[in-house]
């Protein structure tokens, strides 16, 4: 595997340990997408030495806040990796594709492109104290474009993904337990040792089995990457939108993107947002 500078990685028992590690928000930016193209590319070229990968977080209060709205360019190159014109749906369609088990364990903030990401892994288990849920993007004129809208619908109903997505507020993991965002909310204590337990467990278990298993269910849960491909197409025409780029600009300049109290409360943030229209917000970058 090329060398990572923005995730950790150790492999133990056919597990693959995953660290998010690229403080102080992990911004799903042009670092996080170069180390999480080489572990696909890793996975998909190593299925029987590693069976389980579990990815985590080092920095303190997050798990991954949500995209990097400044980056957008330099994340597309790396993006383009993979191949020409992968976008971010594309990247977390191949980690659901993967032969091995993804899980994501939350114990902090998770937001917008970061809540995608954990969303696109089979598993989702959240401290139940530190963890928190955020999908932002109608609260500043978006919608969530790389696979928000076509998971949490199928895992939560339509009137609950609405709830979530339409009141683009914070939400605690005892309420995505309860809404089905998250497998299990576990006391903190707790949370390590149950995951770093289940992922050992399904790691012994024959290659085969754990692949067509995930298959034959993905097949009947996982949405068609078009669909998510389209929610991303709107997300980029949305982006040029005064009122969207003025509510962007807006949250840039109250500390968004910073280790801030906008950050660790961002769905109180944006509703706060006041009805603007840009005059000379920045133009947005290229399609995430």
């Amino acid at each position: 595997m090329q060398s990572l500078t923005a995730i950790r990685t150790r492999v133990e028992d056919r597990v693959l340990f995953a660290t998010l590690d690229h403080p102080p928000l992990n911004l799903i930016g042009p670092e996080l997408a170069r180390d999480l193209v080489s572990i696909v590319r890793h996975l998909e070229s190593a299925p029987d030495e590693i069976r389980v990968v579990v990815f985590d977080s080092a920095v303190p209060r997050y798990f991954s806040a949500h995209l990097d709205v400044t980056r957008i360019k330099e994340l597309n190159a790396e993006l383009a990796r993979l191949a020409p014109g992968t976008t971010t749906a594309d990247l977390y369609s191949r980690i659901s594709g993967l032969s091995q088990v993804s899980i994501a364990v939350i114990a902090g903030h998770v937001g917008g492109a970061g809540s995608e990401f954990a969303l696109a892994c089979d598993m989702r288990f959240a401290s139940r104290e530190r963890a928190v849920f955020t999908q932002m993007e109608v609260g500043v004129g978006l919608l969530a474009g790389a696979g928000a809208i076509q998971h949490l619908t199928r895992l939560m109903g339509r009137s609950r993904a609405l709830e979530v997505l339409l009141s683009a507020d914070d939400h605690t993991a005892d309420l995505a337990e309860r809404y089905g965002w998250v497998n299990r909310a576990l006391p903190d204590a707790d949370l390590w040792p149950f995951v770093d337990a289940l992922a050992r467990r399904i790691a012994k278990f024959p290659l085969e089995g754990i692949t067509q298993t995930r298959r034959r269910v993905n097949r009947i849960a996982l949405p068609e990457a078009s669909a998510v491909n389209e929610d991303l197409r709107i997300f980029a025409r949305l982006l040029k939108l005064p009122e969207t780029r003025a509510r962007i600009a807006a949250l840039l300049a109250a500390g968004m993107q910073t280790d801030s109290a906008l950050e660790a409360a961002f769905g109180a943030a944006v509703g706060q947002l006041e009805s603007a229209h840009a005059g000379d917000a920045p133009s947005p970058a290229a399609t995430p």
